[in-house]
């Protein structure tokens, strides 16, 4: 039922937006002059206030975790951390494992209570041999980090490792060793899920909660938003809608259908999954039908395919939102206000499904009773 509910909506808004063909052209709004939509929870994230403090955040020199000497990162030690302690007398040496007490001191040979925690291994060796000195000619000690347990994030949500034919569950704590941006610490955690919502991560520092775009970090290039990790953050990867984010490409594409949204993040990559467009397409009044809700009006926008392909107006291939239409028409499209009326009840059938399934079990009720 559901498969024959679907093809007879295809079809019938296929006929529809056909139908609409033969008055002089009124165009929706160009997408050149189209102001991107934002989302309630991404509103906070998208002010330039907030920009300026992710950016500032991915330049920081030192944190809990660590701190730059001579330009570079070194780690600051804590509470718990494991170290390990080598003292050379001439050609012999001698190597102890050291742990950092919760007080954040260490004690060594004759030397009792030194402060480490919040030190870089560079100043620990200084202060021991200094101390040392007073006991012995010339000391001469090596210090490293063997074990890191002093500073951690929590990973949540959907990331994890791919164990064929399942995820490994990778949420929990992962161990700072030193400094690390938003994009080590996935890494570190495993990496995001094919459901990983990579649009909307969360870090939450203190009391304060910012959004992230992973995608754009990824796949634009926005370094400003791969923050550095501190001890403490929390990184939630949010799962996508139970049908994941889609669009639709309708009209004259040689592949209808309904794609994701993370493989058709624009309108060429929409054309590109359906087949491209065929030889009868009017590329110039390609439509984009956005954010349909019942009772409301629709927005229309207009694109131009041919000017993308072959004059490089890239502006014209503007992001996709989930649940947006793209309709390649085979004649140009004429009253936009009639056109929208039309599609109408096509719209809730793709859009809202659950409605339209029980007003027609509630006209079958009706039917036969």
């Amino acid at each position: 039922m559901k498969r024959i509910l679907l093809s007879w909506g295809f079809a019938l808004l296929f006929f529809l937006l056909l139908s609409n063909g033969c008055t002089p052209r009124l165009p929706g709004v160009p997408v050149k002059e189209l102001r991107p939509k934002i989302l309630p929870e991404e509103i906070a994230s998208r002010s330039l206030a907030m920009k300026e403090e992710l950016a500032r955040m991915t330049k920081i020199t030192e944190n809990a975790v660590f701190t730059e000497k001579r330009g570079y990162p070194e780690y600051r030690i804590g509470p718990l951390d494991v170290l390990e302690i080598t003292y050379r007398a001439g050609s012999e040496q001698k190597t102890d494992t050291v742990i950092v007490r919760s007080n954040g001191m260490i004690s060594y040979s004759f030397v009792d209570n030194i402060p480490a925690a919040g030190l870089t291994v560079g100043e620990l060796d200084y202060r021991l041999t200094k101390r040392l000195s007073v006991y012995m000619r010339n000391p001469r000690v090596d210090i490293l980090v063997k074990e890191f347990n002093s500073k951690t994030a929590l990973v949540l949500g959907e990331v994890g490792v791919l164990r064929l034919p399942y995820y490994e569950a990778g949420s929990g704590k992962v161990f700072l060793k030193g400094k690390t941006t938003l994009l080590d610490l996935l890494v570190l955690a495993g990496g995001y899920t094919e459901d990983a919502d990579i649009k909307k991560v969360k870090l939450i520092r203190a009391d304060k909660i910012y959004y992230i775009n992973l995608y754009d970090i990824i796949f634009r290039g926005e370094t400003w938003q791969n923050v550095i990790i501190d001890n403490g953050d929390v990184i939630d990867v949010p799962e996508l809608p139970m049908f994941g984010e889609r669009v639709y490409v309708l009209g004259e594409v040689n592949r209808q259908g309904v794609y994701p949204l993370k493989n058709a993040p624009d309108l060429m990559a929409a054309l590109a999954f359906a087949g491209s467009y065929t030889g009868t397409a009017v590329q110039e009044n390609t439509l984009i039908i956005r954010g349909y809700e019942p009772g409301k009006k629709p927005l229309v926008l207009t694109a131009d395919i041919n000017a993308i392909l072959r004059k490089g107006d890239v502006g014209q291939n503007i992001p996709l939102m989930d649940g947006d239409i793209v309709y390649v028409p085979r004649s140009t499209i004429g009253d936009v206000n009639e056109f929208i009326i039309n599609t109408v009840p096509l719209l809730e059938y793709l859009l809202y499904p659950g409605e339209y399934r029980d007003a027609y079990w509630q006209y079958q009720d009706l039917r036969f009773k």
